[in-house]
Order: C-alpha cells, then structure tokens, then sequence
C-alpha cells in the first residue's frame, strides 16, 4: 500500500493560542509515527491568525526533535520569501541534526497577502525568480565545486530531498522538467489536480536525484465514528475558508450547526474543498479509495482541520486504521 502523510497546517482555535496549537502539533506526530505514517510535513503562512507555523523551519525542528522515527518536513516553504542560502542553511542545519528525516516543499506563491510581502522584505516581483531560486537552492545541497564562492554550511553536500508543491500546471512542469517530486494542494485548490498529475507525468525527465515520476496529492478527512459528528466536524474549515475569502483569517471556530457565512461563500468553501472524506471509518474509506483511483497518486498525504484535538487524533487514527487494511 502506498504511504499515507500528514499535513498539519498547526491549528490556533477560538479562545486558545500559538502555543497550544504548537503543542498539539508535537502530541498529533507522536501519534502519527506511532500509527505508522510516512511524513509530517507543516506549511509556511503568515499574517494568519488561525495557523501557528509561519516559522517553519522552526516548527519542523520542535516537531523532529520530540520524534525519533517520521519524517518530518515543509508543505511548504514559500521561496518567494526568501533567500535560497537562508533556506539551505535552515534545511541544512536541520538534516544535520536529524539526518535521513527531514523534507523540503517549496511552493511559488507568497503565502500571504501583498501588505505582509513588503513586510517580509521580498519584493513582490520575485514570483517570477522561483525557477532560478529553486535552481540556486538545489545547488545548495550538492558538494561544493572547486573555488566556489557560496557555501551553505551546514548543507553543502547533504542532498535534502526537494520537493515542488503546486496548485497548477506551472509547478507541475516545473517539477517535471527539474527531475524532482511533485505534491498537489487538492486539498484546497482542487480544479487542476488531474491535468497537472498527467502534465507531469508525460514531461518528466529524470535527474540526479530522481530516475520516474512520484507524484502525492492532498485531500481533507473528517472521520469520525459517527457520521453526523464527522458532518459537524467539518463545518469549522467550511467557516474558515468562507472567513480567509472575506479577509478574516481568524483562529479555528468550534463546530456550527449553523454556519455563520453567505450561502455564497459556503458553495465556494465547499468547491475548495470537493476532495474531502468525511464520515465514517467506511465512508471514509470509500472516498480514500476512489480519490487515490482516479489520481494514481504515490503518496498520500492528509489534512484535518478539527478544532478539538481529541476529535482530531481519532480522525487521523482512523485514516492510518483505513491505510493498513487496504
């Protein structure tokens, strides 16, 4: 069976705080490597009162250093963002200090809103650069040429593992072209999953660091054991995509009977969020294998945006309960 990965996007909750939500990260990836998953990879936001992961390399650190075993890793970095020497250093450092464990996504797109771009100190042009900053950043990782002026240190030599994120065909024949990984956000940009999936997969060419194509894709997954707890579960990440597309980005809401958004901003977090398993462990399942049937995916990876951490310990445990009985 494939592997099945988490992406942990660090929930802050209404009336909780960063540090709670940090600390729920570290207990959620205990879990995860005892369960069995493959990767726990966390994503660079900022400005975004509800995520706690806006230093990620950070926060990749907390989470490997209080686990022995799962890889841990980006989903993503925004290189847009920064410097590609600061990034292999940071993933340098890293991989030295938990070596064979640590994963580096990069995405293109800012991760934020323009006002927060200026306040990152990246120009607002540097979308365009990503090829080259990918390029540059790879370089990196590779041993040192002779009179080489630049040197990452730590991470010349270590070959961290890159992985292209994207949401469009732009990155999928990027990764294609670059002989790299490629991992699709499906779980909230779902219109091009297919078309970039088989763009890639026909314009791979291999490199250095991969000889076939390896693709992952990401959905949401509300299980519960009932189905109508599942059901109210997943009306708080309907709330927060109706709240982000409004410019509230506030911290997680419990669950709604009722939710407090337009009708027309519930379709338009439900269009988002289309590959989405909510229910049962056997509704779950169902949804699971349908969406890894029609992708053909190598690797799974899976988001739960439940605002009680309990509720989403028992999700993700009956995601990787699904995984060994396939």
């Amino acid at each position: 069976m494939i592997p099945f990965s988490i992406l942990d996007l660090a929930p802050i909750t209404e009336g909780g705080d960063a540090a709670q939500a940090l600390r729920n990260s570290l207990d959620l990836a205990r879990h995860a490597e005892a369960w069995g998953y493959h990767r726990f990879w966390l994503a660079e936001h900022h400005n975004m009162r509800g995520i706690a992961s806006a230093a990620t390399s950070v926060v990749i650190g907390y989470i490997a250093g209080g686990t022995s075993r799962i890889r841990v890793g980006a989903g993503g970095v925004m290189l847009p963002n920064h410097a590609p020497l600061v990034v292999a250093e940071q993933f340098g450092t890293l991989a030295t200090l938990y070596p064979n464990r640590i994963d580096l996504g990069l995405g293109r797109a800012p991760g934020t809103d323009p006002a927060t771009s200026r306040a990152l100190r990246r120009y607002l042009g540097a979308v365009e650069d990503f090829p080259s900053d990918v390029e540059e950043l790879r370089s990196y990782f590779r041993e040192p040429l002779p009179g080489q002026a630049v040197v990452a240190v730590p991470g010349a030599g270590l070959r961290v593992p890159i992985w292209i994120l994207g949401s469009s065909l732009f990155g999928a024949r990027l990764a294609a072209r670059m002989g790299l990984p490629y991992a699709f956000a499906s779980h909230f940009a779902p219109d091009h999953l297919l078309e970039a999936l088989a763009v890639y997969r026909a314009e791979f060419t291999p490199s250095d660091d991969l000889d076939r194509p390896h693709t992952m894709a990401a959905m949401n997954v509300f299980a519960a054991d009932d189905e109508e707890e599942a059901r109210l579960l997943f009306t708080s990440v309907v709330d927060q995509f109706a709240r982000v597309r409004r410019g509230d980005p506030g911290p997680l809401r419990s669950p709604r009977e009722t939710l407090l958004a337009t009708p027309e901003e519930v379709q338009g977090a439900l269009h988002a969020l289309r590959h989405s398993a909510v229910g049962t462990p056997s509704q779950v399942r169902a949804e699971i294998e349908r969406f890894l049937e029609i992708t053909q995916v190598d690797e799974l990876i899976v988001t739960s945006q439940i605002y009680d951490h309990a509720a989403r310990l028992r999700s993700f445990q009956i995601v990787a309960e699904i995984r060994s009985s396939l």
